[in-house]
């Protein structure tokens, strides 16, 4: 009867119980990862790819003894610590009966050695998988990001469900953004196994969707072309469509491989990267905060003009410093000598920092606040990326607000040269360019141009307008656009070093940032300053200037002037944008004295 009672149990009462145990034993459900979505720039050049490769697996629940086995491994697979690290840590996350990758990329010779000796490990299968590849390297390292194992905290956020069976995630940049639109949806595999859990046949699959490819508004070409004119110099390029908000050039250099990344870094590795003075991983274009300098005087001017402060051919005389009335501090020009008679015209073509001293003063800080955030300084742009540094706009408010002083009028007059205070991004600075070559339209900046599925038209992103600036009368767009012009391609313009033959016409503005204070009657002397104490170089700029196609801001640190360091960067990228390959070869060309 006890017999009869314990078999009714286990056959009748609980037989859907122990079918499904059964069923368990004999088979598996192993998720398939989907293949991740491919990265193009603008001309269908690939910059983020899937490399064929192989990995590594246990399942804890099939080895004895996990450590033992580990250590058995290293024979045959070169084990480093990052490895262990990740393989132990995903063990504490995840459920025995999963496959936990112990090292991704194995070599050839690894794969053939532990092939012959397969048959002393049961639990570990070698795998194919796509692995993440980045075949221009160093090239748009800071727009693209990379790829990463997934840590425990990801995990803790991630879709547990979709994630089955993949090991990694974007983890900076736009890999990280479109997380989602790169990942695809995960497919299964029922596979049968024997009791040693070897495969011995698919039973059923459900096929994995693939991620989406991005189109990126990137020229790759101009990209490298940006990156090699910077040389060995720290610093930042950043050039954009005006008309859409494409961004076509998203330089910060040095930079660094991101494919050291995709597998798991050395920590030897990673502390030669991080410990570097030069601070390759940091990523200038989207969060470096430099005091824009004299390339905030168009925008300054336009508030003066809009506000009724001042008048184009209103003119006063800039002599070698400025004081305000009842002061004795002497603010100092760049012109040992000064700028003499000036108008606003004179005043942006030479960067007369007098002129706009009395400006700033005649205006006041709220009001240059009000009107020059409007261009985005010292607020996001909300490119399609993350971790965008936000600058800085002072404000009578703000000081109060964070030092709990008060706001004083000698500050107002340096942040009339883009000192003090501000602080703008590189790419806030392309972006204030782009609205001042829209006149007032600017345009949202953004990585991606289209989303391309398999089999499906491309879909294709929408260029967003950002809030018009409005000013008081259309006029004044032309008249500080105009002094742009001449401030390239007069003989007296800071820029006209590369208007001279310039082919179009380029409307620009040269930036000097100071480092540090000097005392008032101390002058500059970059021989006798430390390297990384010297100014930075800003250029800004776009062209043509009657129909602007490309919009740029260039960061050149401890460059000094901004139109001997900054502006000849901008130059080559603007003629390889803008010329055909003819008329570059032929502004190449040496010039022939005659006879």
């Amino acid at each position: 009867m006890l017999l009869g009672s314990r078999l009714f149990f286990l056959q009748i009462t609980s037989n859907q119980h122990y079918t499904t145990l059964s069923q368990e034993n004999r088979v598996r459900l192993v998720p398939t990862p989907p293949t991740r979505g491919l990265i193009f720039d603008r001309n269908l050049k690939l910059l983020a790819d899937n490399k064929p490769s192989y990995q590594i697996e246990l399942t804890p629940v099939q080895v004895d003894n996990l450590k033992q086995v580990v250590s058995q491994l290293g024979e045959y697979i070169q084990l480093e610590e990052h490895h262990l690290k990740k393989f132990y840590d995903d063990v504490k996350r995840k459920q025995s009966f999963e496959a936990i990758p112990l090292k991704i990329n194995l070599s050839e010779d690894e794969v053939a050695r532990f092939s012959v000796n397969r048959h002393r490990f049961p639990g570990v299968e070698i795998t194919a998988r796509a692995n993440r590849y980045y075949p221009l390297a160093g090239v748009s390292t800071h727009a693209l990001g990379y790829v990463g194992r997934i840590n425990a905290d990801e995990a803790q956020k991630l879709d547990k469900q979709n994630y089955r069976g993949t090991s990694h995630i974007g983890k900076v940049g736009i890999e990280k953004y479109y997380e989602e639109v790169l990942h695809g949806s995960v497919g299964y595999q029922h596979v049968e196994i024997n009791a040693q859990g070897r495969k011995l046949r698919v039973l059923e699959s459900v096929l994995p969707i693939p991620g989406r490819d991005l189109i990126l508004s990137i020229d790759a070409r101009l990209q490298k072309i940006a990156q090699e004119s910077l040389g060995e110099r720290n610093g930042s390029v950043v050039a954009m469509d005006p008309a859409t908000g494409e961004v076509l050039v998203f330089v910060s250099t040095p930079t660094f491989d991101p494919n050291y990344f995709v597998n798991g870094i050395s920590s030897k590795l990673y502390s030669l990267l991080r410990d570097d003075p030069n601070r390759p991983l940091f990523n200038r274009a989207l969060m470096g905060q430099y005091p824009p300098g004299s390339t905030i005087k168009p925008m300054l001017a336009l508030a003066g003009l809009h506000y009724g402060v001042t008048w184009a051919e209103k003119t006063m005389y800039a002599g070698p410093f400025y004081q305000l009335p009842g002061h004795k501090r002497k603010y100092r020009d760049w012109k040992k000598g000064g700028h003499g008679k000036v108008d606003m015209f004179k005043a942006i073509i030479q960067s007369c920092d007098v002129y706009f001293y009395n400006l700033a003063n005649k205006l006041g800080i709220d009001r240059m606040s009000e009107f020059l955030t409007q261009f985005n300084i010292g607020s996001r742009t909300a490119l399609d990326t993350s971790g965008e540094a936000k600058g800085l706009m002072p404000s009578q408010a703000w000081k109060h607000a964070v030092y709990g002083q008060a706001w004083y009028p000698g500050e107002t007059i340096i942040t009339g040269i883009g000192q003090g205070y501000m602080l703008t991004t590189p790419l806030q600075l392309a972006t204030a360019t782009s609205a001042l070559a829209m006149r007032g339209q600017g345009m949202q900046p953004r990585f991606v141009r289209a989303i391309r599925k398999q089999g499906e038209v491309d879909e294709m992103t929408n260029a967003i307008a950002m809030q018009s600036i409005d000013v008081a009368n259309e006029y004044y767009w032309d008249q500080v656009i105009s002094a742009m012009v001449d401030a390239v391609h007069k003989p007296n313009g800071t820029a006209y070093r590369i208007g001279r033959n310039a082919k179009y016409k380029i409307a620009g503005k040269t930036g000097t940032a100071q480092l540090f204070s000097l005392a008032e009657d101390e002058e500059y002397d970059a021989e006798n300053i430390t390297e990384k104490l010297r100014d930075h170089g800003l250029f800004i700029a776009f062209a043509p200037a009657d129909d602007p196609k490309i919009a740029i801001a260039v960061v050149v640190e401890n460059g000094g002037s901004g139109s001997k360091s900054a502006a000849p960067v901008a130059k080559i990228v603007l003629d390889n944008y803008l010329l055909s390959k003819e008329e570059l070869l032929a502004a190449n060309k040496p010039v022939v004295k005659k006879p």
